[in-house]
């Protein structure tokens, strides 16, 4: 017998030593197979264990409680025994992209919400959309479960993102309607969104970073500055200076990935806190250094939303209170300043 697989509907004949599928690709394909001869007398789970080696025996008792391996297309059990020449299916996990937009019950901070829009208050390690690596918990699965009309709306009426340790506003269209509302208004930039963000040095006046941002040649999972990415532009003011470091307002004219991230790095104020844009700090005093070094993500939240309203055009604004670990920190560096 042949190993393959039928990409239409996931399926593979499975000998013993299957030579293309791995591991991972054998969780998501249907395989069907049949007891030897040699495996007469022999529990169904101790057969199993037996042809398909790549696969714990307790991994394959709970595979045939779950009902997902059928024995001559009917449930079994796993001390049932077998004789021979029977057919076994064992039925795959559904793909991770395929469990992806599903509801959960996660609890949301709403701020506002109509027949149009809800707006949110995003904590930190929610992830906004499911993607490579994060296919439950997120934002869109938390969404549907709260409305879950949503499942009618592209993307779940998710019109802009907030990194995944970013924290603040987000507004979602909860109709087709206010959802083309919003994308026009992200795109003609009368959008506007203000951040907090807690950059290492000293900034002593307001500015403007005007800089293409693109995704990096080598590193994937990063942006940075290049001529061949797209416009981008970032207006900051300062709010407060400490020792070693500055609270910035930064409004986003154009809303590129990792903007106010890659942007700052590109000036020389790298976010405190970025895992990714070279955020730890360096050459400080060793208490306020340390301070920062254990700050766990980037000092980065939305903290003001400004859009006309998709029914009234009514020029709507809401705000979000720094979170408690944001708070803190800029708490005790103002007692470190006055020291």
């Amino acid at each position: 017998m042949t190993s393959s697989i039928n990409s239409s509907d996931r399926s593979a004949n499975y000998s013993a030593k299957p030579e293309p599928l791995t591991q991972s690709d054998l969780e998501y394909t249907v395989l069907d197979l049949i007891i030897p001869a040699d495996c007469a007398g022999l529990r169904l789970d101790q057969a199993l264990a037996k042809l398909l080696p790549h696969w714990s025996r307790s991994r394959l008792q709970t595979w045939i409680i779950e009902n997902r391996i059928r024995l001559d297309d009917q449930a079994t059990t796993v001390k049932h025994k077998v004789w021979g020449n029977e057919h076994v299916r064992i039925l795959p996990r559904e793909m991770p992209h395929e469990t992806a937009f599903k509801p959960e019950n996660i609890a949301l901070d709403i701020l506002y919400e109509d027949d149009s829009l809800i707006v949110l208050d995003k904590p930190a390690g929610l992830v906004t959309h499911p993607g490579n690596g994060n296919w439950q918990g997120t934002l869109l699965n938390a969404l549907l479960h709260h409305a879950p009309q949503l499942e009618h709306v592209p993307r779940a009426g998710i019109v802009h993102r907030l990194d995944k340790n970013t924290t603040g506003l987000l507004v979602v269209a909860k109709t087709l309607e206010a959802q083309t509302s919003l994308v026009r208004q992200l795109q003609q930039r009368t959008v506007k969104r203000d951040y907090l963000a807690l950059v290492l040095g000293e900034i002593k006046q307001a500015g403007h970073v005007d800089a293409p941002i693109g995704r990096h040649s080598t590193q994937r999972t990063k942006m940075t500055v290049t001529t061949t990415g797209k416009p981008a532009r970032t207006h900051y003011r300062v709010i407060e200076i400490y020792a070693n470091c500055t609270l910035l307002q930064c409004s986003l004219e154009t809303g590129r990935t990792h903007q106010i991230r890659v942007h700052m790095h590109a000036i020389g104020h790298a976010l405190v806190g970025d895992p990714v844009y070279n955020g730890s700090p360096s050459h400080l005093e060793p208490t306020v250094a340390q301070l920062l070094s254990d700050f766990p993500r980037q000092a980065l939240h939305a903290q003001r939303l400004t859009l006309a309203h998709p029914q009234t055009e009514q020029i709507c604004q809401w705000e979000a209170p720094v979170p408690q670990d944001f708070a803190t920190l800029l708490q005790t560096l103002r007692q470190l300043t006055k020291i």
